[in-house]
C-alpha cells in the first residue's frame, strides 16, 4: 500500500537541493511556492488563475505571494507617460535608457 510522503521528506528534498545549488540562504517548500507564484505572475498569468493554483480563498492571500522582480516593475508603463501633451506623449519627449 502507497502512503503519502511526510512534510519532512519535501524539507529534506528542498534543503538538499539548496546545498547542491550553493544557496547560503535556507530554502523550503514554501521558498519554492512563493517563487512559483512569482514566476508566474511576471510570465503574464493572471491573478485570479494565481489563486486557484495555490488553492487560495481570497486574491488578499495570493498576493502575499508575489514578488515580482525589480525588470518587472521597471517594465510596466505608467499612465502619466501616455498623456499627450501639445499632440505628442510625454514617452516620446523622454530619451531612451538603457534597461540594464
Amino acid at each position: 500500500m502507497e502512503e503519502p510522503i511526510s512534510d519532512k521528506t519535501v524539507w529534506n528534498a528542498c534543503r538538499e537541493a539548496a546545498v547542491r545549488a550553493g544557496l547560503s540562504k535556507t530554502i523550503g517548500p514554501h521558498t519554492l511556492r512563493h517563487s512559483f507564484a512569482t514566476h508566474l505572475m511576471e510570465a503574464g498569468t493572471d491573478l485570479r488563475t494565481i489563486q486557484l493554483l495555490l488553492g487560495h480563498a481570497t486574491l488578499e492571500h495570493t498576493t502575499v505571494y508575489l514578488h515580482l522582480s525589480q525588470r518587472h516593475l521597471h517594465a510596466a508603463p505608467s499612465p502619466l507617460d501616455q498623456i499627450r501633451i501639445g499632440g505628442h506623449s510625454e514617452e516620446q519627449d523622454r530619451p531612451e535608457v538603457n534597461p540594464s
